[in-house]
């Protein structure tokens, strides 16, 4: 009778929180999340349910399997932790020495892990600052394999994608980088784009004219490479200043979303003619544009954070590139963005979590919560049973209930 009452019990805490985040922006890594109940009421404040020390770094916690798991740095060392979700408590944790020496001009970002893991298969692969490129077992921790790359000049920020059992990463240094594949399993190199050293922007796989991509900004350069081969595919100069690309590409329909600091917004579409490649830009804005934020599509809404007026919250009509609102300046100097269903979530780097209805007419706050004590450049998870939210160095689960 007992264990059958701790079955039952342990199946309810599973299912209560088996909404999996397994890597950088959620399931598809566009910034939109599964099944969100949304209370009747936002309360005035959130409930903090707990609250952990887990080390310094802007690695946005990844959840899979009703486990929470996190890349940071504690000293000297790399640390990928696995928590529980009820508690914070800590079910295993693995690392290894990963001494860093900063830019001088990142030192406000601190030496902390820039890039998100991903989970799958069972395994959690992990992108240290300094480019260590490691695979853990995701049940146990146990390491199963570990490359080292060295990093850009403001450290490794790009976060790996797995797609169809390949690890894809855009390893290296300023102008010797390679975009690479890897076999999850063993770490073998399946294979490299050598054209371009990495930016700070992730990467996301796409099908487009009918063959898989991996569409990402490189130090340069925006570029498609065959996601079976690694072969060019096509290349659109792309530059910003101080060669900080960092924005994740979205897909609206067939049309890719672009920005950066100085370029503005655009639309692109990517056709195939006869043999050849090309890409054409559909849409422009410079209303707007994006430094260090990623942008959300959801249905025929564009919704993003531009640099422009010291933090502006905009909408853009993903089909034309039209400007429908942008809220007023001086928001904030990044900020995440997640769609709910019903409603957007945008967290600060201020540590200000913001509820707001979508809507193509202006910006509609619902509620705004204080959410930490320290910068939150982590991009926060929102769970069925409440908000998980990364700062300098905590950990938080944060309810409306």
């Amino acid at each position: 009778m007992f264990s059958h009452r701790a079955a039952c019990l342990a199946g309810f805490l599973l299912a209560a929180w088996a909404q999996d985040w397994p890597q950088w922006r959620g399931p598809n890594r566009d910034g939109i999340a599964g099944a969100f109940s949304e209370p009747k009421v936002w309360p005035e404040k959130l409930k903090l349910k707990w609250k952990v020390n887990v080390g310094e770094g802007h690695s946005s916690p990844v959840v899979v399997g009703g486990k929470i798991f996190l890349h940071t740095r504690q000293g000297d060392r790399e640390v990928v932790s696995c928590l529980r979700p009820e508690t914070g408590q800590v079910i295993w944790q693995e690392g290894y020495a990963a001494p860093y020496a900063m830019n001088p001009a990142a030192v406000g970002h601190g030496k902390g892990v820039k890039s998100t893991p991903v989970i799958a298969d069972g395994r959690i692969c992990t992108f240290g600052i300094n480019g260590i490129l490691s695979c853990f077992d995701a049940k146990t921790g146990k390491p199963l394999w570990r490359k080292e790359f060295g990093s850009p000049d403001f450290g490794t920020a790009t976060s790996p994608v797995v797609d169809r059992g390949l690890l894809i990463a855009h390893v290296g240094t300023n102008g010797r980088g390679a975009l690479t594949a890897f076999d999850a399993q063993t770490g073998a190199e399946k294979w490299s784009w050598k054209g371009d050293g990495p930016a700070y922007a992730s990467s996301i796989v796409a099908d487009l004219g009918g063959t898989r991509q991996v569409v990402t900004q490189s130090q340069h350069n925006i570029v498609g490479v065959s996601a079976a081969t690694g072969e060019l595919l096509w290349r659109i100069p792309f530059s910003t200043p101080y060669e900080q690309n960092i924005v994740t590409p979205v897909l609206y329909r067939e049309t890719l979303i672009f920005s950066g600091l100085d370029n503005g917004v655009m639309g692109v579409k990517v056709l195939k003619r006869g043999s050849q490649w090309v890409t054409e830009t559909v849409w422009q804005n410079k209303d707007v544009g994006m430094y260090m934020n990623s942008p959300v599509v959801s249905g025929d809404l564009l919704f993003g954070l531009s640099y422009l007026k010291r933090g502006q919250f905009f909408c853009l009509d993903p089909r034309n590139g039209a400007t429908l609102w942008t809220s007023e300046g001086r928001q904030a100097d990044n900020a995440a963005i997640v769609d709910a269903g019903s409603v957007l979530f945008f967290l600060t780097n201020d540590a200000e979590l913001i509820v707001a209805r979508k809507s193509a007419k202006g910006f509609e706050p619902l509620r705004k919560y204080s959410v930490a004590d320290s910068p939150t450049w982590a991009h926060p998870v929102i769970l069925n049973r409440g908000v998980l939210i990364k700062d300098a160095t905590t950990l938080a689960l944060w309810g409306a209930e």
